[in-house]
């Protein structure tokens, strides 16, 4: 019989303000009740007005993986997000830009109880937030959402992947799940305020795992060009 183990929550008596913003940051019951109207919300948009095609979802496994992909929208983590079902869309997390979405309180809120999103701030996001991170995904068998070139494309072409998603799993068994958006940048790019109507395609590809891979300079360049080209394959031809 398995035994269980009651632990506090990572966040108990961090102040609400900065609570939105922890790394550590644990759902209650709100928050699951808002992320699961949010998701249900989420999905019929995209449904109604992007059309939404979705190709390989049976390659997602279980909790805890990372799930990648080009960025050139905002649209694509919405993208990602309603791709997922089950246990991993309850499990997911999405490393959002700390600075776009957590920088005022109503936004923080949104970001934190509907999206479920985690803040990465650029250029000031440290080692020891990064150690945070992969330590939750393995303990607490998340499901993240990364861009690895770290910003949205201005003009729909890949950027080279930051060294970030390396930092996460080398070393451990975590599944990459590749992605690629198509059609995200034609509705929203980041010039436009607002998306417009047109059709959206995710192909989700087979999970890559860089357990026997080190977590030194040479390995996170080894896994930052491994996935990058393993999301370029899924592009569609032309």
């Amino acid at each position: 019989m398995k035994s269980w183990e009651i632990k506090p929550a990572r966040d108990l008596g961090l102040p609400l303000g900065q609570r939105l913003r922890s790394l550590a940051r644990e759902r209650g019951l709100v928050g699951l009740a808002l992320n699961a109207a949010w998701r249900h919300t989420l999905r019929l948009y995209l449904a109604a007005a992007h059309r939404l095609e979705v190709e390989g979802r049976e390659n997602l496994p279980p909790p805890p993986f990372v799930i990648i992909a080009n960025h050139a929208s905002h649209l694509d983590a919405l993208t990602l997000a309603a791709a997922l079902r089950g246990e991993a869309a309850r499990a997911a997390h999405a490393l959002a830009a700390g600075e776009v979405f957590f920088g005022k309180p109503a936004g923080a809120a949104f970001a934190a109880y509907a999206i479920n999103a985690l803040p990465v701030w650029r250029g000031r996001t440290q080692r020891s937030e990064l150690k945070l991170l992969r330590e939750r995904l393995l303990e607490d068998r998340l499901a993240y959402i990364l861009f690895p070139e770290g910003t949205r494309s201005r003009d729909g072409t890949m950027a080279p992947f930051q060294p970030g998603l390396a930092m996460l799993v080398a070393g451990t068994p975590v599944p990459v799940v590749p992605c690629w958006i198509e059609g995200a940048h034609e509705c929203w790019p980041p010039s436009q305020r607002w998306p417009r109507p047109g059709r959206l395609r995710l192909r989700i590809g087979k999970p890559l795992v860089f357990e026997d891979v080190a977590p030194d300079a040479e390995g996170r360049a080894r896994i930052a060009q491994a996935a990058r080209d393993a999301v370029v394959a899924l592009r569609p031809p032309g």
